[in-house]
């Protein structure tokens, strides 16, 4: 049912005006509580400092709140950008957004991005950066008309909440026609994200091929809980204008250069290295499992012979290929598949036939073998509804998987969770703790809190160990862990454990650089990975980029790169992007330059709402190390020789437990290792606070920074 819209509640005009350098030259500020809706300029001092994108949402954000500031307080921000690169269509990959907020999961500063329309839809409709203030009285949507210059918060008391239905509601609310409809993207979080922490954002774009509303999602961390306590159903950005210069760019013809480059090398290589025009990343599923990092059964173990049930070639044998599948214009990759056609089997919606955007892989790692469920129908309708409500698949999976274990160890049982049978493939119960998330009911609303207070309520009102449950709880920092098992890549432990939001695979991923090839046999090497990779990656962001045609398509030249995990001639290509756009100059230290600033405030952010120390950059030991007698049992033969070469104990005769306490002191040592090595390496204390002498390098020495790391040292 389209409904028509109502009389605004607040009602902005402004001068339309072009993007210049990428640059519009604008943020929007809106303030529910008073319906306050301000312009406020993008100085060049900002855009030296921060770049855009994830650096603008963190400046903004940190001038908004303070030290004391809660998720649910009114004054809390959602901050949302894209990048100045972010919009072209030269160039695959170009249309991501990152949303920025205090989290309701982690109680500290989260960044979450997202592909679509979103971000530059808000850019060319006259501004660099949204960030979203105070509290509204009733349920309302926030629209941003790029074409006619009006904003305007709209009563939304009658409009749906869950998102495919919300989508296709205002898609068709703002546009009749394909090309209005595909002027319009919709951002928004389903019921549960009244409910649960572990909510994200959905971003919709219109699929013309196919005539379906498709989406995509900026998950993790609870930015969509933080929407619907600001009683915010959706944001709508109408946008119509896009050309292939609407960056306003100061040389196309480099921008052209790239592009052109690297969309001969998709259409040349794509189809014989990872084939993500037909697999998408699901092709990861059946390597990781060869390799044994697959987890499966809350990250117990790293491989199952069932995997072949959800791995690539199936996907693909499923996947609609009507069409094109990129989630932003001019995207060659094509990854963002879905199938269509799908009857679902359980909740509200049950019997209706839907288009199930993915499975990534993320999602079947999470809510597939890390719960023993095999079943392509059941990834299906578990992503659907996470989706549909918000919920990120990763921390539900791991949440689950958490209380599934709890569940086998007789921590829990059928009385708490309510009757339900949270065994290994159990996927009937699995839907039902969805459900009961949405509708703020139930057991489900205990798991949907995240693992971090599970584990504390486990111990506190069931008796569990605690120590035990720090083991198993695949958490750090409060967010859920993406699905990869680190225990034999010391340098990925570092990569999740050190991660400035908490452990998410975008900010380092280095498991087969460490334990594939062997390319980092040094702590110094280690730390060299966990400086480079970590600032490279937090680039993107800062341009409302996507990382994947940076390292899913390997070029020729690769062959003879001195450091070919950095995929150098990428890296030109980024550098001709931001000099084609700005006019500048570029070299790769440049832009290295402009992560690094970022990345070293994102963790002095933390720091200043009680977080960022060496105290918080801990994982759990089930990530470094077999913690029960079953997981080391289940690789004896490699544990065993790893205490005879590595460590020098004889094994035989010792029980499993105590070579446990053994392997364990051990690797605890080596991981503390890593981190002082890490620390040195990025220029922070031993403490993991970056020294006064590093803020001063990158020109982020505000004067409450230099008092903050002043008064660490004290």
């Amino acid at each position: 049912m389209v409904i028509a819209s109502p009389i605004p509640l607040k009602e902005f005009t402004y001068e339309l005006k072009p993007v210049i350098h990428g640059y519009a030259g604008r943020t929007l500020h809106i303030d529910l509580e008073t319906r306050q809706i301000n312009i406020k300029p993008v100085d060049q001092r900002m855009i030296d400092t921060f770049t855009g994108g994830k650096g603008f949402c963190l400046w903004l954000l940190w001038n908004a709140i303070d030290s004391k500031t809660k998720w649910n307080d009114p004054k809390n921000e959602l901050a949302i950008a894209g990048g100045p690169i972010g919009g072209i269509t030269a160039y695959p990959g170009s249309g991501k957004c990152t949303v920025v907020t205090l989290s309701p999961l982690t109680k500290s500063i989260m960044d979450s991005n997202g592909g679509g329309n979103f971000g530059p839809y808000l850019k060319f409709s006259g501004f660099d950066a949204l960030e979203i203030q105070g509290k509204a009285e009733q349920d309302v949507i926030i629209v941003i008309d790029g074409d006619t210059g009006r904003v305007t918060i709209e009563d939304a008391q009658l409009d749906e909440v869950n998102t495919h239905l919300l989508s296709k509601q205002l898609t068709e609310r703002f546009g009749k026609t394909d090309r209005e409809k595909r002027g319009i993207t919709v951002m928004s979080a389903g019921r549960a994200a009244e409910h649960v922490p572990i909510c994200g954002l959905n971003i919709s774009y219109w699929d013309t091929k196919r005539q379906e509303v498709r989406i995509k999602q900026a998950a993790r961390g609870g930015s969509g809980t933080v929407l619907r306590d600001k009683k915010i159903k959706a944001i709508v950005v109408i946008y119509s204008g896009l050309s292939g210069d609407s960056n306003g760019a100061a040389n196309m013809e480099l921008i052209r250069k790239a592009g052109q480059r690297i969309n001969k090398e998709i259409a040349d290589f794509d189809a014989h290295q990872n084939d993500m025009r037909h697999f998408g990343t699901p092709y990861l599923v059946e390597i990781m499992n060869y390799y044994d990092i697959l987890p499966v059964q809350n990250f117990r173990y790293g491989s199952d012979p069932d995997a072949v049930k959800i791995n690539g070639e199936v996907w693909k044998s499923m996947f609609d290929f009507r069409g094109p599948d990129g989630c932003w214009y001019g995207c060659s990759l094509q990854c963002a598949h879905g199938v269509p056609h799908y009857h679902l089997q359980s909740g509200p919606y049950k019997g209706d036939v839907v288009f199930v955007d993915g499975p990534e892989y993320e999602s079947l790692g999470a809510l597939g073998s890390n719960l023993g469920i095999f079943d392509p129908q059941a990834m299906l309708e578990l992503c659907f509804y996470c989706d549909t409500y918000g919920i990120d698949t990763i921390s539900a999976g791991n949440s689950m998987a958490f209380a599934f274990e709890c569940y086998e160890k007789g921590i829990i049982n059928r009385e708490i969770t309510g009757g339900l049978e949270l065994t290994w493939g159990n996927a009937s119960a699995a839907y039902e703790l969805l459900h009961q998330m949405a509708r703020g009911e139930g057991f489900g609303v205990t798991v949907g809190q995240g693992v971090r207070v599970m584990k504390s309520l486990f111990a506190q009102k069931y008796g569990a160990d605690p120590a035990m449950l720090q083991d198993m709880g695949m958490e750090i920092k409060g967010l859920e862990i993406s699905e990869y098992i680190s225990r034999e890549s010391l340098a990925q432990q570092g990569g999740y454990a050190m991660a400035s939001k908490g452990p998410q695979h975008d900010e380092a991923w280095l498991i087969f650089m460490d334990m594939v090839h062997k390319q980092l046999p040094t702590f110094e090497a280690k730390a060299e990975a966990l400086h480079y990779f970590p600032v490279w990656r937090t680039w993107f962001s800062l341009h409302g980029l996507c990382k994947l045609p940076w390292n899913d398509i390997i070029p020729e030249s690769n062959k003879t790169a001195k450091e070919p995990a950095k995929v150098p001639e990428h890296v030109e290509n980024y550098c001709w992007l931001y000099e084609g756009l700005t006019g500048k100059k570029t070299q790769p230290e440049d832009l290295m330059l402009q992560s690094e600033r970022v990345y070293n405030f994102q963790r002095l952010f933390n720091l200043r709402m009680g977080f960022g120390t060496r105290a918080h950059d801990y994982p759990p030991y089930r990530l470094i190390g077999p913690a029960t007698v079953e997981e080391y049992e289940n690789r004896a033969e490699l544990y065993d020789k790893q205490l005879r070469e590595v460590i020098g104990v004889e094994s035989d005769g010792l029980s499993t437990t105590e070579k446990i306490r053994l392997v364990r002191k051990y690797r605890e040592n080596q991981y503390e290792q890593l981190m002082d090595a890490v620390y040195k390496r990025r220029g922070w204390t031993n403490d993991g606070v970056p020294t006064l002498e590093t803020v001063q390098r990158l020109g982020i020495d505000f004067p409450e920074v230099v008092e903050m790391i002043k008064g660490c040292r004290g």
